[in-house]
């Protein structure tokens, strides 16, 4: 059982990044649909249950068990929090277990990354982080792997956590610096990646500039929103996943609205790494990826942090 100090430690950035490029392009690596279940709690809001399996046949079958308790802010607890079961995928037999709050971070970061590698400009200075929950140092980290950023402007609603983010990744020894106003810090941008429960737009596609890159991590469902229908309107499409991203506000909404079509998502995170799409086909073009987590990610991360990766 490895605790998500451990998990921290086992998940460097660079190995967790080809992990995940070698998971999710696997020629046997399968993942079913997620299942979620209300959960009723007494005098509060209801919570929710989230299954999610995944498995690379003849190796590792895995499983996150993740719950969501709306209510938790109160309790100084995070609304998500989870779990990770590692089985042997030849005969079944339970490998190890972890927390799983730390993994889900790091992987997502990376995914974003992965998408980074082929989305964003080779020459992109600027970052803006929108958000300063716990994956907002992931993102801010995985994105500076793939990337030279001279400057790493951090945003949030509460001026303080901002101050207190921007100052952890200085020490750190990444350039990161607070952004006060979300509209100059978006105009000025090479690259955004914001992490959220945003149910209203933060990035207006108005003012970004030609190139720009767009990370959106954080709405998850139907009724979040990071990003306004100009930043769809002017961005090539790219996802994680075609049949879950569509499913969060970013993309549900203009979809429902008849703003844009599904055919209109150039390729998802496979097509990216396997170059089966090339990515990027100018340095004037915006790209968008939306991101709602895999766990065939999941899974690359517990083999790596369990020493179990395979080429």
């Amino acid at each position: 059982m490895l605790d998500d100090a451990e998990v921290a430690a086992l998940l460097p950035w660079a190995e967790l990044i080809a992990a995940i490029e070698a998971a999710v392009t696997h020629p046997r690596g399968e993942a079913p649909p997620r299942t979620v279940h209300g959960v009723p709690v007494p005098d509060g809001e209801d919570a929710a249950l989230l299954l999610k399996p995944a498995w690379i046949t003849g190796q590792v079958i895995g499983v996150k068990v993740v719950t969501v308790f709306p209510e938790n802010g109160r309790l100084d607890l995070p609304t998500v929090q989870s779990g990770l079961l590692l089985f042997d995928g030849r005969n079944g037999s339970l490998l190890g277990s972890c927390a799983a709050n730390e993994l889900t971070a790091r992987r997502t970061a990376s995914a974003s990354a992965v998408a980074a590698k082929r989305l964003a400009r080779a020459d992109v200075r600027r970052l803006l982080v929108v958000g300063t929950g716990a994956l907002a140092p992931m993102a801010a980290h995985a994105h500076a792997h793939v990337r030279d950023y001279d400057r790493i402007d951090v945003w949030g609603r509460r001026p303080e956590r901002a101050e207190a983010l921007a100052a952890a990744l200085a020490a750190d020894g990444l350039p990161a610096h607070v952004c006060e106003e979300l509209d100059r810090g978006v105009a000025e941008a090479d690259v955004i990646t914001t992490s959220t429960g945003s149910t209203e737009p933060l990035v207006r596609g108005v003012l970004l500039k030609p190139g720009t890159h767009v990370d959106l991590v954080g709405a998850f469902n139907a009724e979040m929103r990071e990003s306004d229908d100009d930043v769809v309107r002017r961005s090539s499409l790219f996802v994680d996943t075609r049949d879950d991203a569509v499913l969060a506000g970013d993309l549900a909404s203009p979809l429902d609205a008849g703003l844009i079509e599904q055919g209109e998502i150039r390729a998802d995170l496979a097509d990216l790494i396997s170059g089966a799409h090339a990515g990027r086909q100018s340095d004037d073009e915006i790209t968008m990826f939306k991101s709602v987590g895999l766990a065939l990610e999941d899974v690359a991360a517990a083999q790596l942090a369990f020493g179990l990766s395979r080429k």
